[in-house]
Parts: structure tokens; C-alpha cells; sequence
């Protein structure tokens, strides 16, 4: 029980460290938070700092997903054990202590963690992703999509209820974390992807 509380601590510590934000400091680019969208996350960093420090950015969240959760499974957690450390990395990534709990939308935290739990969910989700993006040249409406359908594979695929729970958690924090994004494809205000 010792070991899980301070994993769960650590998983959180991790998962809030702001890697969008440190890059764009490391490349002079400022406050990533006073600029375009004002999103610690890839995309922004992608729109304001280019491709490289954008793919960079997801990286390394999507790294601070797998990192707690790989080991967990690698120490040999229950299911429901490795359900909470997702779900504490997760809300590092989107509460960070470091910047008074206001972080990212978890889109790349989540997918490390997912990485994780059910490569094959993964894959399939990214497959949903990069047609919706395709169609559509939406990020967010993209994101949303995969977020929705991610839940429902995992639990298919590795019949895991737990695991089917944390995904789920995870899907709808991403999901409401999108709600300014929602609004603005409503009203036809949102911005499209340009590569």
C-alpha cells in the first residue's frame, strides 16, 4: 500500500512537470501560455513554435504517460493499481502543481498511457484520429473523436473493467477539457490544422 501511495505521488509529479512550456523558454519563444491559444500543449506549441518544437512537445507528454504507468505494470500492480497511477499521471498532466493547476488537455498524456494499457486500442484510435483529421482539418474535433471511441476498444480489446474505468475517466476529462474547442465548431470559429 506504501509503495502505491508514493507511486501515485510521483505518477502526478510527473505527469504535471510542463514540457510545452519549458521547450518554448528553452527556444526564447517566452510564456507559451501568453501566446496563440494560450495551451501548454503540443498543438499550440506546434502553431507558435513550429513543427519540430510542436512534435518535440508531444513526445515528451506522451512519454510522461507511458513512464508511471510501464512501471507499475512492470512491478506488478493489479489492474486497479495501474488504473490509478493512469489516472494520477493524467491529472498532473492537466492540475500540474508547478503552474496553480492549470495545464494542458491531456491528449498526449493520455495517449502514452494508452500506449501502455492497449497498444492495439491505440492504433486503432489513431486511425479514427487521422481520418477525422483528414476530413474535417480539425485537431480538437479529432482529438474528441478519438478520446470518445479509445475507452470502448481498450475494454474489447483487453476485457479489462478497471482499465475500462481509467480509460474512461481519462476520455471524458478530454473530452470536457475540449468544451472552448466544442463551442467554437459549433459557431464556426474554431481553427483549422494547416501542416
Amino acid at each position: 500500500m506504501g509503495s502505491l501511495i508514493v507511486l501515485l505521488i510521483l505518477s502526478y509529479l510527473v505527469g504535471a512537470i510542463p514540457c510545452g512550456m519549458l521547450l518554448t523558454k528553452l527556444a526564447g519563444l517566452g510564456d507559451i501560455r501568453n501566446a496563440g491559444s494560450g495551451n501548454i500543449g503540443a498543438t499550440n506549441v506546434y502553431r507558435v513554435g513550429g513543427r519540430r518544437l510542436g512534435i518535440f512537445t508531444l513526445i515528451l507528454d506522451a512519454l510522461k504517460g507511458v513512464l508511471p504507468v510501464f512501471i507499475a505494470v512492470q512491478i506488478g500492480f493489479s489492474p486497479v493499481e495501474v488504473a490509478l497511477i493512469a489516472a494520477a499521471t493524467f491529472l498532473g498532466h492537466c492540475y500540474p502543481v508547478y503552474l496553480g493547476f492549470k495545464g494542458g488537455k491531456g491528449v498526449a498524456t493520455g495517449l502514452g498511457i494508452y500506449l501502455v494499457l492497449s497498444p492495439l486500442a491505440v492504433l486503432i484510435a489513431l486511425l479514427v484520429f487521422g481520418a477525422v483529421l483528414w476530413r474535417w482539418r480539425y485537431v480538437s474535433l479529432a482529438s474528441i473523436s478519438a478520446a470518445a471511441v479509445i475507452p470502448f476498444l481498450v475494454l474489447g480489446i483487453e476485457g479489462s473493467f478497471p482499465l475500462f474505468l481509467a480509460t474512461l475517466f481519462i476520455a471524458a476529462m478530454v473530452i470536457v477539457r475540449h468544451r472552448g474547442n466544442i463551442e467554437r465548431l459549433l459557431d464556426g470559429s474554431e481553427i483549422r490544422f494547416q501542416a
